[in-house]
């Protein structure tokens, strides 16, 4: 009788997770939320960075493609139409951020990675096929990141020495007086534009921060990634990709902490409602973590390749944007082992967007 009752209690526990309910502290999990939002073009590949224009819901998209004339930022309108592109030619896209204050895109162009200038753009958010892009600064060269010393449980300590120093502008994002903040992931750095709408181009670039915990000598290989403000504006809380961390700066005292770990692949971030949403790229699923780190909900999964060889679900997703109560979600599908055949981003000729709405009785 006794086992009985645990049995009980386990499978009424087990039914209450899949009927809609939780306990307060219960993590939501529901593989099935990422729903198909856009298809991307014939042709046009790799979609990583998003941004959404709360005004008129639409979503933009750019493309981190190394082929020849190949990337692109896209716009759809709110309900997946795309309704124009503008080419960027060989120099891959990372973030986007829609800037409320001069309603223009701004584009994180990362061009040292194919021999050229990386830089900030940005241009109209009603932009055309050939509506002009801007230079608003050029990310400065600060060298490899500074060494990280490892505390072990033994005593001892290792030192990780960094090697890369290529300029590699990844995240973007405006806190509340229109400064720009970018984060470097093979420099391990954070910069910043102040008053990115009015400066004059170039735009000055301070360095907010220079330090190894924003570097990664792990997989996937970038370190500083994704950026969200906290809701007071005095923390910048940072992706760091290849450690799977989160860490949160004070801007200020300058002080960089480890605020969440464990999280595989932590890509694109953002700010809701108290809470963190973080895509992890290499395990196809969106967390989302309350004021504590602490994950609350697991939305999304990797569900296969469909017949139009198109990511069902999730595949690699890179970055998020949130509108209307929604997370879009870029699927980058991007290959990154040496071994071929064994993928699946390798199955994937269509590339997708996909919505996730947000639960609302969050823990």
């Amino acid at each position: 009788m006794k086992n009985f009752s645990i049995w009980a209690a386990i499978a009424s526990l087990v039914l209450v997770s899949f009927s809609g309910g939780w306990a307060d502290d219960e993590i939501i999990v529901k593989t099935d939320a990422a729903k198909g939002f856009a298809v991307l073009p014939d042709g046009v590949r790799f979609p990583e960075g998003i941004a959404a224009n709360p005004k008129t819901e639409e979503i933009y998209v750019g493309t981190f493609d190394f082929g020849p004339n190949s990337n692109k930022l896209l716009r759809f309108d709110k309900y997946g139409q795309l309704v124009a592109q503008r080419d960027f030619g060989v120099t891959p896209l990372l973030g986007l951020q829609f800037n409320p204050w001069d309603k223009k895109i701004y584009i994180a162009n990362v061009g040292a990675l194919v021999g050229k200038a990386s830089k900030i753009q940005r241009m109209a958010a009603d932009f055309t096929d050939t509506t002009s892009i801007e230079d608003v600064a050029f990310i400065p060269s600060v060298g490899p990141p500074p060494n990280r010393t490892v505390d072990n449980p033994d005593g001892s300590q290792d030192t990780i020495f960094f090697g890369n120093n290529a300029p590699a502008p990844n995240a973007i994002a405006f806190d509340y007086g229109g400064n720009l903040y970018i984060s470097d992931s093979f420099q391990g750095a954070i910069f910043r534009i102040d008053n990115a709408e009015k400066c004059a181009t170039p735009c000055p670039v301070i360095t907010v921060k220079h330090d190894g915990l924003l570097a990664t000598a792990g997989f996937p290989p970038f370190g500083a990634n994704g950026l969200a403000l906290s809701s007071d504006g005095t923390k910048l809380f940072i992706a760091n990709t290849g450690d799977d961390r989160i860490l949160r700066l004070d801007l200020k005292t300058g002080e960089v902490s480890i605020w969440a770990e464990s999280l595989n692949g932590a890509d694109g971030i953002a700010s809701y409602r108290g809470r963190l949403v973080v895509v992890e790229n290499q395990s196809d699923v969106v967390s989302i973590l309350n004021d504590k780190g602490r994950v609350v909900a697991k939305l999304g999964a990797f569900l296969g390749i469909r017949d139009n060889g198109s990511p069902r679900g999730l595949l690699f997703p890179a970055s998020l944007a949130i509108g209307d109560d929604k997370i879009f979600v870029t699927n980058l599908a991007l290959p990154l082992t040496m071994t071929q055949g064994d993928e699946p981003e390798e199955d994937v000729t269509r590339y997708t967007i996909s919505q996730i709405e947000i639960p609302k009785h969050l823990p």
